[in-house]
């Protein structure tokens, strides 16, 4: 069961016995009589759920990085906040929207459900959106024709593997991020699987093209030779879409992780 169905299964549960006791139960009760604790607790916890359920469905959700994909703008451990509203309101459970706010933007770092098990969130960056013809060859970006603007920078030293990477600043559609390149992994993507449109792509031993469907994003991780991503599984469709990822505030292994991200 998810979270946010237990979370409505509690609202409901609380909310009817608020309600019972407002209508019902306590009219029936001998004055000075104590409520009965399932009441007393129902009725004590039902507004808190109710806050709970409206933040964490409708404005900001808390998610936990598990892998180093997003490396080095987002760290294992990290917690993060997730903006439920900036790519339009979504009934919670159903996951329908019902009313546009606006659509992902290249570079926006997105929180989704994985296409291939929705019962799983991944978190990548934007990199294609609708209709983009996206070429990733020899490691390298090339957006409907036109070069993704790099520069390098030192390299990083990832303490989990000892290595070191090359290091690089992309603007991606003006949003500037550091990637990390491993010289040593092949330009192919390996163990690439069948997934939805996957006649839209086209890979050969320096990379792929992809042209992204309608209603569909392309996702990579900012570490790209150690991430599984659009490169691998495919698109990510509109209708999988959690929220973009906005801030850090906190991270146990790293107090100074707060606030590294935005």
């Amino acid at each position: 069961m998810s979270f946010a169905l237990f979370l409505l299964i509690l609202l409901v549960v609380t909310g009817a016995v608020w309600l019972l006791e407002i209508i019902w139960l306590r009219k029936r009760r001998a004055a000075q009589a104590l409520q009965p604790w399932w009441v007393e607790y129902s009725v004590s916890f039902f507004p808190v759920i109710v806050v709970v359920f409206l933040l964490r469905s409708f404005i900001v959700e808390p998610f936990k990085i598990p892998s180093g994909s997003m490396i080095p703008t987002l760290h294992v451990g990290d917690f993060i906040l997730v903006n439920k509203f900036a790519y339009g309101i979504r009934l919670p459970i159903l996951d329908r929207k019902i009313i546009a706010i606006g659509n992902p933007h290249r570079g926006d770092v997105m929180v989704f459900r994985y296409p291939d098990d929705p019962s799983l969130d991944y978190i990548k960056r934007v990199v294609g959106l609708p209709g983009d013809r996206i070429e990733y060859r020899d490691k390298r970006l090339t957006i409907n024709g036109q070069p993704v603007p790099v520069r390098q920078i030192d390299d990083y030293l990832s303490k989990e593997r000892m290595q070191f990477y090359k290091r690089y600043v992309e603007n991606l559609g003006g949003v500037k991020h550091e990637i990390l390149i491993d010289e040593n992994a092949p330009a192919f993507v390996p163990q690439v699987r069948k997934f939805l449109f996957s006649n839209n792509c086209n890979y050969n031993r320096d990379g792929l093209v992809c042209t992204v469907p309608p209603e569909h994003y392309f996702m990579m991780g900012d570490n790209r030779d150690n991430s599984s991503d659009s490169r691998v599984w495919g698109f990510v469709p509109d209708a999988n879409i959690i929220g973009k990822a906005f801030f850090i505030w906190l991270n146990l292994g790293d107090l100074s992780r707060f606030g590294a991200f935005h």
